[in-house]
């Protein structure tokens, strides 16, 4: 199914691949979003969806001293983000707070509440716990995990435990269990790794190719969504991890992003480098094996093709869970709603 040019757009200046939603934000529908400009000074801009649900606002707009690769937003503070970032061949990365009168056309710049610099390796990740109020942040490199405390009231971090994985294996990013703070998944160029981060252990592995992201259900426990770059997306119960349980064909080139519906358990969002972002309906019962369906039936609900280069950035609004915000590498942005999608009560 082919969807129309139905969203809400707003452009960056320069290319762009990461998006976030300000989910601490309980008053508004805001988005944080950074730009990769190798020449230019780049920016993070705070964008508000308007109380009609008919244009993009600027709330806020700073300056970003590097090429902003990944960027989170604090589940707990929305003033709080963190961006990883590259100068030439070395990359860093901090976190960050909005200052009070972000509101100015003028805006003042960004405080740098920490830096997080204990990597030797190339840094792809950073991971707030996405449940609630939790002191510790994850960083993934290429070749190390690490767990910091954070201390936002003092603006200092400290490196908890760290571990290797070892050459063998580069890691490329992960997701942090939302039902369990003590449970990671990382993601490498052939696996999906299962970490307890009490001992800094790996607890399990599912040998799989390419695997771009994963997400974990917000709903159902043991429930994990992950992206590859030919085979599309696959639906996992961590309990039966030999097999997936539901495989999803993804797009006509790369899957690059999936993303879980914070509230509709059975919506799956994904994004490619085919300029698309598909939105799926898998149900899956309590058991955790995927509900039978005919054979007729297209897991495809939508495909949303209002785009001109690869879509990268990604993510459901967890305010209002039938909208979503993608990310195009071209730094367009465009938010949809799938309402009309929605299971009827």
């Amino acid at each position: 199914m082919q969807g129309g040019s139905t969203g809400i757009g707003y452009g960056l200046k320069y290319q762009a691949r990461c998006i976030a939603d300000v989910k601490a934000d309980t008053e508004t529908t805001t988005f944080i979003t950074g730009t990769l400009s190798l020449k230019e000074e780049n920016e993070v801009h705070l964008i508000k969806l308007s109380s009609s649900e008919t244009e993009l606002i600027c709330e806020g707009l700073f300056s970003h001293p590097n090429e902003i690769w990944d960027l989170a937003s604090c589940p707990f503070d929305p003033r709080i983000f963190s961006t990883v970032f590259s100068s030439g061949e070395s990359y860093g990365a901090a976190i960050w707070k909005i200052p009070e009168l972000y509101g100015q056309s003028n805006s003042p710049q960004l405080e740098e509440l920490a830096s997080l610099d204990q990597h030797t390796s190339k840094l792809k990740r950073i991971l707030w716990w996405p449940s609630g109020n939790h002191d510790k942040v994850i960083s993934i490199d290429e070749e190390n995990l690490l767990l910091w405390s954070f201390d936002s009231s003092n603006k200092t971090t400290q490196v908890e435990s760290r571990e290797s994985v070892g050459m063998l294996h580069s890691l490329s990013g992960g997701a942090w269990d939302p039902h369990d703070r003590n449970a990671l998944a990382a993601t490498s160029d052939s696996s999906i790794q299962f970490w307890d981060l009490r001992t800094m252990k790996k607890t399990n592995t599912i040998e799989h190719a390419h695997v771009r992201d994963v997400d974990y259900s917000i709903k159902k426990q043991n429930i994990l969504v992950s992206a590859e770059d030919e085979t599309g997306i696959c639906i996992w119960d961590m309990r039966m991890p030999n097999l997936p349980m539901r495989e999803l064909p993804g797009h006509a080139h790369w899957t690059w992003a999936v993303r879980s519906n914070p509230e509709y358990d059975d919506l799956i969002l994904s994004a490619g480098t085919d300029s698309a972002v598909n939105l799926w309906l898998a149900p899956i019962s309590n058991r955790g094996d995927s509900t039978t369906e005919s054979p007729a039936e297209d897991p495809l609900l939508n495909s949303y093709s209002d785009y001109e280069d690869s879509v990268y950035g990604l993510t459901w609004s967890s305010r209002q869970p039938w909208i979503f915000a993608s990310l195009s590498y071209d730094g367009r942005v465009v938010v949809e709603s799938v309402k009309s999608f929605l299971p009827k009560k």
